[in-house]
């Protein structure tokens, strides 16, 4: 018979009806990689934060930002938008509607110090358009809808469902592409700042 601390063990899901745990545990060391690899992401939301933001400023004019495989790619960001700063009085903001991303009131956030941090946005490649959310902290895609599909048959729906997902994935790594090629150029400090600096004072 199975004693209390062995039944409370089975009713919280740690342990199996073999009595064996149903988690295999993991070694000090695994845990710990994983927590400075968690560390060192996060570390980094400020690089994701600085490439929304100059996202946002070159997409204003809807020309194209980069050519991927011989097309253009344009983004439009078109709904939700959060903002947030590391430190001051206001330290995170949000808009919505379709044009409020390039609203002045984004734009004076902005000029305050406050980086996108999260947001809806449209890229279109070729005749191809993605829409999805972006996040800084781990730059990852949510809620992405793919282009409408063309394909007949269940199987090649899915085979084509998930081509599309991967090339969203390789849209967006695109797009960090570009933003990291100009950030490490030497124009940044001496252009591009002043550019925005002077986009986020646009009344």
């Amino acid at each position: 018979m199975a004693s209390k601390k062995e039944e409370r063990a089975f009713l919280a899901g740690e342990v199996g009806v073999d009595g064996q745990a149903t988690e295999e545990e993991q070694d000090a060391e695994q845990v710990e990689a994983g927590k400075a690899r968690e560390a060192l992401l996060r570390g980094r939301t400020w690089l994701g934060r600085e490439c929304l933001t100059w996202l946002l400023y070159k997409s204003e004019s809807t020309e194209a930002l980069l050519t991927h495989d011989k097309k253009d790619v344009t983004v439009v960001f078109n709904g939700k938008l959060n903002v947030r700063a590391g430190a001051g009085e206001v330290l995170e903001a949000s808009v919505k509607g379709v044009t409020s991303p390039y609203s002045k009131l984004m734009k004076k956030a902005l000029s305050q110090g406050l980086l996108v941090h999260n947001a809806k946005v449209q890229v279109t490649h070729g005749e191809q358009v993605y829409d999805f959310s972006l996040d800084a902290e781990f730059f990852d895609l949510r809620a992405v809808k793919l282009p409408s599909l063309l394909q007949e048959g269940e199987d090649a729906q899915l085979t084509e469902r998930l081509e599309l997902a991967t090339h969203a994935s390789h849209l967006a790594d695109a797009l960090v592409a570009a933003f990291i090629k100009e950030r490490s150029a030497k124009t940044w400090d001496s252009k591009i700042v002043p550019a925005l600096k002077e986009w986020m004072a646009e009344s």
